[in-house]
């Protein structure tokens, strides 16, 4: 029996996320009412709401009789008491335990019994929430991302006591509203906040290192890994003030999960109000004549014309010939030696196959490489080898990213930690593997999600960069989840249950 749609959705606050809701809602044809307790602020909402509808329908995009049906759709009131007829009201107040609490208490009095009651908070635990009401069965999380009508995916998450009738109900509102729902357990940051933190703190780490510039990281990701936007483009974007606050938070909330950890640089422009575009400097500066980095390494050298492979790869011989550059039989100690290392910096990758560290030039060759090509070479390293490669880089059409010795390159690590967080949610049973992707990739615009990362580097690779990290760094952010272990010693697909 398909799970019955309510009649009309109440919205209760109509900030940025509510407003959206309740246009989405309307948009879809379902009555709904907003209310604010500042007065007119619902009113406003929806004058808002359909004045960017009337330019919709003035550009073509939206006809007359839409518009006529979602203004007929929206209602404004002051007050909660004006919900008591709704089947369904979704909250979106303040991330305040008590107002939320509060607000509650007084719909479960309002509102028949058969009506549902949501909170789209994102990061307050649902169960808290629901803690004192006398019927949490039909209460439940109903989590909307920003923009609500642009984005598509809804996280529903349960709480402690709510029935399966009430999830059933809300994931068929969720897909009536034209919406991607996956189900979510009551965890902190749920699923997309926690799995988002991988992508800028793995960036952050690598720029507190002194591996790479914003600039250079940022290309990497969106030139080799196909990322829309790359990690200090998305922090200045979303701005410190949200961004470190959320990977805090959830830092906190997992009793110092290595994984989640941020770096004082992150801290630092939020203490100093460098918030990214809101505040026009962030990690890039945005007024008016800002000049903006450049990621491109440009080398005068002379093309190399001969290389030496440190290891016989069909990735090194490939790449060889991309540049038009003959491979030595055997090392001539005058040519650029060529390594492919995986999960290694340069240093360690020299001293297990005995390499010389003054010509080795690193390529990171797990990535797409026909835009971008990373090259990495370590302490002691003769400028001009690795000057004669780029230029021959260059010379075949593609940009050149240099940057220092480094574990895992740039994106190997990045990649990695993305892949890594995923692998773990799923351990954690946050949601089904496939819901997984799926979040990561409607929220957070990735290529593809954390598990079809790992489908793209191969398990097997994706545990030994993780390896690899984690041995030479020492440190526990890198240690592999259990749910990747398993699957890649054993063989099986990363979704296996």
């Amino acid at each position: 029996m398909a799970a019955e749609l309510p009649l009309k959705i109440g919205v209760a606050g109509a900030g940025a996320m509510g407003a959206g809701i309740a246009e989405t809602a309307a948009a879809s044809g379902i009555p709904v009412i907003l209310t604010d307790l500042r007065q007119g602020a619902a009113a406003s909402a929806i004058a808002a709401i359909l004045a960017r509808a009337a330019k919709r329908v003035s550009s073509g995009k939206l006809s007359q009789g839409q518009y006529d049906a979602l203004a007929g759709a929206l209602i404004a009131a002051d007050s909660p008491d004006a919900l008591a007829d709704c089947d369904l009201v979704v909250e979106a107040i303040i991330e305040d335990p008590a107002a939320k609490q509060a607000l509650f208490a007084r719909l479960e009095d309002l509102l028949a019994p058969g009506a549902l009651i949501a909170s789209n908070t994102s990061s307050l635990p649902i169960g808290v929430i629901a803690r004192d009401l006398k019927h949490p069965e039909r209460f439940a999380g109903l989590h909307f991302f920003n923009p609500v009508p642009l984005m598509k995916l809804v996280e529903v998450i349960p709480g402690p006591r709510t029935s399966r009738e009430t999830m059933e109900r809300l994931l068929a509102v969720a897909r009536h509203l034209g919406k991607e729902p996956v189900e979510v357990r009551d965890t902190p940051g749920f699923l997309v906040n926690h799995g988002g933190r991988a992508y800028p703190t793995e960036a952050l780490m690598a720029l507190q290192e002194g591996v790479a510039s914003p600039a250079e990281i940022d290309a990497i990701m969106r030139d080799c890994c196909d990322f829309r936007m790359g990690p200090f483009e998305l922090m200045d974007l979303t701005g410190m003030d949200v961004n470190f606050t959320v990977c805090e938070f959830l830092h906190q909330s997992y009793f110092a999960e290595p994984r989640l950890r941020s770096t004082t640089y992150h801290r630092y422009l939020l203490q100093t109000g460098q918030l990214g575009r809101k505040t026009q400097q962030g990690f890039y500066a945005y007024h008016d004549g800002a000049e903006q980095p450049s990621a491109d390494f440009i080398s005068t050298a002379a093309p190399a014309q001969q290389v030496v492979l440190a290891e016989d790869l069909a990735e090194l011989r490939d790449f060889a010939a991309s540049l038009g550059c003959r491979v030595a039989a055997g090392d001539d100690g005058t040519s650029p030696v060529l390594a492919f290392p995986v999960g290694e910096d340069l240093a360690g990758h020299a001293a297990r196959l005995g390499l010389p560290a003054t010509r080795l030039v690193a390529v990171d060759l797990a990535f797409d490489s026909t835009r971008r090509v990373v090259l990495m070479t370590t302490v002691g390293a003769d400028p001009a080898v690795r000057d004669a490669v780029a230029a021959a880089v260059s010379a075949s059409g593609r940009r050149v990213t240099a940057i220092a010795d480094s574990t895992g390159f740039v994106a190997q690590r990045i990649v990695a930690a993305v892949a890594n967080l995923g692998c773990e949610m799923a351990q954690m049973g946050l949601a089904a593997p496939g819901d997984i992707d799926k979040a990561m990739r409607l929220a957070m615009n990735y290529p593809c999600g954390p598990l079809e990362w790992v489908d793209r580097v191969g398990a097997t690779r994706m545990l030994t960069i993780l390896r690899n990290m984690q041995a030479l760094s020492g440190d526990d952010r890198y240690r592999p989840s259990a749910w990747l272990r398993r699957r890649a010693t054993l063989g099986l697909d990363i979704r296996s249950l």
